[in-house]
C-alpha cells in the first residue's frame, strides 16, 4: 500500500471515532433533556460519574497494549475487537427502553457506559501507535495532521448532518430519528476501524519491552513533560466540550437562531482545515510551543469578535470561522506532541509506556469532559434554564458565560501549561538515541 494509503487508512480510524464521540459531546447532553427525558443536572451528573469511570477503563487498556506481542503488533488488533462492540453499543445508548424515570436513568447509566468502554478499546490503540508506524518525525507530523483531518470530518458530518438526519428518519419523532441515526453512524465506524486495521502496520519496535514490568515501574517511565500533555488534553477537551456543547444552547435561545445550527457546525470546524493542512510545514519552521501560543490567541480573538458582534451576521460567522482556526489549530498540535512525548519517556526513562500514556490521556480527556459536562449541566440549572421553553435574562446569562468566558479561562491555563513544554528543542537528541538502542 502507498504512503498515502497508510496515512489515509490510519487517519480515518479517528473519522469513525469522531462519528459518535462528537455526537456525544455535541448532542447528548441535549438528547438527554429533551428527548430521553431526564434532567439537565441528573445528565451532568451522570456524564461525570461515567467518565471517570470510563477514565479508569482507559489506564487499564493503556496496560494491556503495553503489554500486547502480537505479529499484527501491539495495538492494531483492538480495532478488531472493539469495532463490533462500539456499533451495538452506539445503537444502545439512544435507545429509550420503555421504564419509569429511575430504570430509564439506570439504563443511561449503563449503556453510556458501556460505548465509552468501547471507544476506549478503539481510541487508546490509535494514539498509542504513531511511533510504531514509522520513526521519521516529519512523517509522524502527517499522520497526526492526516489524523486530525479526518477527525474534524467526522465532527464536520456530524455537525452538519445529524439534525437533518434526525429529522427525515424521525419524522416528527425525535426518538426515533436519533436512534436510526446513530444506528447508521455505529456500522460506519464498524466498517472504518476494519479498514484502519488493514491499511496500517507497525514497523518501529519499542527499544525496551514492558511485558514483565510492574505498574509501579510503569509509572515510573511517566515524565514531566508526560504530565503536561495530560493536563492540555485535559484543558483542551474541556473547551471542546464547553464549544460544542453550548453553541446549540447560545444559537437556540441566546440569538433565536435555530436554522443556523448547521451552517454554525460547517463553519466553525471546516475552518479549522487550513489551520490543519499547514502544521507539518508549519512544524518544520516554528516550534509546537509557538505554534500553541499563535493558536491560543487566534481562538480567544474569534470568540471575543462573537461576543462583540452577536447582533451582527458578518461579524458572527467570521468569529466562528477565527474560532475554529484556534481551536483546531489547539487540537492538532496537542496530538503531535503525543509521540515526542513517548520518545521522551523511552529516551529518558527506558520505559516504554506508549500505552499507559495513551491512557493517562483517555483518563484527563474524560475526566475534564465528565467534570466539563457537570458544570454545565449545573450551570444551566442554577441558572433557571428549562428545556425548550423561552429563557430569562438569568439563563440567558448563563449560557453566555458557559460559550463565551470559559472558554477565554480555559485558553489561558493551557498558554500557562504550554510555557512548560521543551521538548521541541530536545528531539533531534531524542530521535539519534533512540536509533542508536534499535541500531544495538
Amino acid at each position: 500500500m502507498g504512503k498515502w494509503g497508510k496515512r489515509i487508512g490510519y487517519g480515518i480510524g479517528d473519522l469513525g471515532c469522531n462519528l459518535v464521540f462528537s455526537t456525544m459531546a455535541s448532542y447528548l447532553m441535549v438528547f438527554y433533556t429533551d428527548v430521553f427525558g431526564i434532567t439537565a443536572a441528573a445528565a451532568g451528573t451522570m456524564m461525570l460519574v461515567t467518565k471517570f469511570i470510563d477514565a479508569l477503563t482507559d489506564t487499564g487498556m493503556g496496560l494491556i497494549v503495553d503489554r500486547t506481542n502480537t505479529k499484527w503488533g501491539q495495538g492494531r488488533p483492538y480495532f478488531l475487537v472493539g469495532a463490533v462492540p462500539f456499533a451495538v453499543f452506539t445503537f444502545l445508548t439512544f435507545y429509550i427502553p420503555d421504564f419509569g424515570s429511575s430504570g430509564k436513568l439506570i439504563w443511561a447509566y449503563v449503556t453510556y457506559c458501556l460505548l465509552c468502554t468501547a471507544y476506549t478499546v478503539v481510541n487508546i490503540p490509535l494514539n498509542t501507535i504513531v511511533p510504531r508506524l514509522t520513526s521519521d518525525i516529519h512523517e509522524r507530523d502527517v499522520l497526526v495532521s492526516t489524523r486530525m483531518v479526518c477527525a474534524m470530518a467526522g465532527t464536520a458530518v456530524v455537525m452538519s448532518i445529524t439534525e437533518p438526519l434526525v429529522r427525515f428518519f424521525g419524522r416528527g419523532n425525535e426518538a426515533k430519528g436519533y436512534l436510526i441515526t446513530m444506528t447508521v453512524y455505529g456500522i460506519a465506524a464498524m466498517l472504518i476501524f476494519f479498514v484502519t486495521f488493514a491499511s496500517t502496520e507497525e514497523v518501529v519496535s519499542p527499544t525496551v519491552n514492558q511485558k514483565h514490568s510492574s505498574l509501579k515501574e510503569d509509572f515510573k517511565g511517566l515524565t514531566g513533560q508526560a504530565w503536561i500533555l495530560f493536563l492540555l488534553n485535559l484543558l483542551y477537551f474541556s473547551l471542546y466540550v464547553v464549544r460544542s456543547t453550548t453553541v446549540i444552547y447560545y444559537f437556540k435561545y441566546n440569538l433565536g437562531r435555530s436554522e443556523w445550527l448547521s451552517l454554525v457546525g460547517i463553519l466553525g470546524i471546516l475552518s479549522g482545515l487550513p489551520m490543519l493542512l499547514l502544521l507539518p510545514a508549519l512544524e518544520k519552521k516554528y516550534s509546537k510551543r509557538s505554534l500553541m501560543f499563535f493558536s491560543i490567541i487566534v481562538y480567544i480573538a474569534g470568540d471575543l469578535l462573537i461576543y462583540v458582534g452577536r447582533n451582527h451576521t458578518v461579524c458572527l460567522l467570521a468569529g466562528l470561522v477565527i474560532t475554529g482556526l484556534g481551536i483546531y489549530g489547539i487540537f492538532g498540535l496537542t496530538f503531535a506532541m503525543q509521540p515526542d512525548v513517548i520518545d521522551y519517556s523511552e529516551y529518558k526513562k527506558n520505559a516504554s509506556v506508549a500505552g499507559l500514556i495513551a491512557a493517562f490521556q483517555g483518563f484527563f480527556v474524560k475526566g475534564g469532559m465528565g467534570l466539563t459536562s457537570f458544570i454545565i449541566g449545573a450551570f444551566l440549572k442554577n441558572g433557571g434554564y428549562v428545556a425548550n421553553a423561552v429563557q430569562t435574562e438569568k439563563a440567558l446569562s448563563y449560557i453566555e458565560i458557559c460559550f463565551i468566558w470559559i472558554p477565554v479561562i480555559l485558553c489561558a491555563l493551557i498558554a500557562v501549561l504550554t510555557y512548560f513544554y521543551k521538548l521541541d528543542s530536545l528531539r533531534g537528541e531524542i530521535t539519534n538515541a533512540l536509533e542508536a538502542r534499535r541500531a544495538k
